[in-house]
């Protein structure tokens, strides 16, 4: 969808993007107050895109404790539909030229196949774990928080020639999303983020906020160089990046060592640098903890801290909402997990009352007759 003239921008394209922003949030809040009056606050926001007026009204801001404390921006429902509409008209002319191994904000390129790339590649180097290789895991410090406003319009405007689009893009970068925030949730918890990660904090004309579409696919952008400068430059082959998490496999550690140093530097030239207390090489064989799984010779399983901090909530979890929780864990460990982290699930279950099939796929609130349940069978 490459939209060349403001008049351009239609009525059915306009409905797909907010098709796909209210998509698994139709029953929020703010999308029920906007379906309301659906047509005319459509045709409300196509007015302004096509006149040029449209502007992103003030953010939400809340924080969250989990995995660890950190802020997260919330955009109007209007707003978050213009998102939509840039993403759908722009991620063409990006999307196929990033690496096989650039994940997240990707159709199909979710943590799962993060994983399973870094699997691959751990299998290849040390061909099927017959000779021994090291892994540079690294992290980038603050990363949406370091962004420079500048150098991603201008990473942006090399492919991106559409004037409409250009417009909108230089409105959704160059917001500052301070002014009139709105802050929502407990003080306490926006008192646990640490100082230099909030964006109240952040340099004039840096950091995006987390949260936004936009912004998760505006990072893939602003990392793109640098994931072509290891794999083409240094012809890194066994590479994987998560946003802002990366791991690299090589049987040399001197050669990953150097790899760090040229990161560095390609970094420093867009404000970024490595969480150096994150950054380390270590020998694959001892397992390699990434996007939640730990990848060890011949086996994986879902990181430690994750799986204790799931049956704690499932423990804690009323009645009502026991039994979808459960089975989405379990759906999860099917790909994450190690099958003692699977029984470890269902052992509480059946503590809980519920019903465990006995290939450890489903369980259910009662214990019916034996009996086929899709491919899981109850007794």
């Amino acid at each position: 969808m490459i939209i060349p003239m403001p008049s351009e921008i239609t009525v059915d394209q306009l409905f797909e993007a907010y098709y796909d922003c209210r998509k698994n949030k139709r029953t929020t809040r703010s999308a029920l107050a906007f379906e309301v009056n659906l047509e005319a606050n459509l045709m409300a926001l196509l007015s302004e895109l096509r006149d040029g007026t449209w502007t992103p009204a003030p953010a939400t801001v809340f924080a969250i404790t989990r995995p660890k404390p950190r802020e997260v921006w919330a955009a109007a429902f209007r707003d978050r539909i213009v998102h939509h509409l840039v993403y759908r008209a722009i991620a063409p002319l990006f999307e196929p030229a990033f690496i096989a191994d650039s994940c997240a904000c990707i159709p199909g390129r979710g943590t799962l196949y993060a994983a399973g790339r870094l699997r691959r590649h751990l299998l290849s180097a040390t061909e099927n774990w017959s000779r021994p290789v090291f892994v540079l895991k690294a992290d980038i410090a603050n990363f949406f928080g370091s962004i420079r406003h500048g150098d991603l319009f201008a990473m942006l405007g090399r492919r991106v020639k559409d004037p409409t689009m250009l417009d909108l893009i230089r409105k959704l970068v160059f917001q500052d999303v301070r002014r009139d925030a709105s802050v929502r949730g407990e003080a306490r918890h926006m008192a646990l983020v640490p100082r230099h990660k909030s964006l109240f904090n952040a340099p004039p004309a840096t950091g995006l906020p987390i949260g936004n579409l936009s912004s998760q696919f505006f990072a893939n952008v602003y990392l793109d160089g640098l994931d072509q400068m290891v794999k083409r430059r240094l012809g890194m082959r066994h590479y994987v990046r998560y946003v802002d998490d990366m791991v690299l496999v090589h049987p040399d550690p001197k050669v990953l060592l150097a790899a760090a140093d040229a990161i560095r530097e390609h970094m420093a030239g867009i404000g970024l640098a490595l969480a150096e207390h994150k950054t380390f090489v270590a020998p694959a064989e001892k397992g390699v903890d990434f996007v939640g799984h730990v990848i060890r010779p011949y086996r994986s399983s879902g990181r430690a801290r994750t799986h204790r901090a799931a049956l704690g909530r499932l423990a804690a979890l009323p009645a009502g909402d026991r039994v979808a929780s459960f089975n989405a864990y379990l759906g999860l460990y099917r790909h994450a997990g190690s099958r003692s982290q699977s029984i470890a699930i269902c052992r509480l279950a059946l503590r809980r009352g519920l019903a465990v099939a006995a290939d450890l796929s489903k369980v259910r609130s009662h214990r019916p007759p034996e009996r086929s349940y899709g491919r899981a069978r109850f007794r």
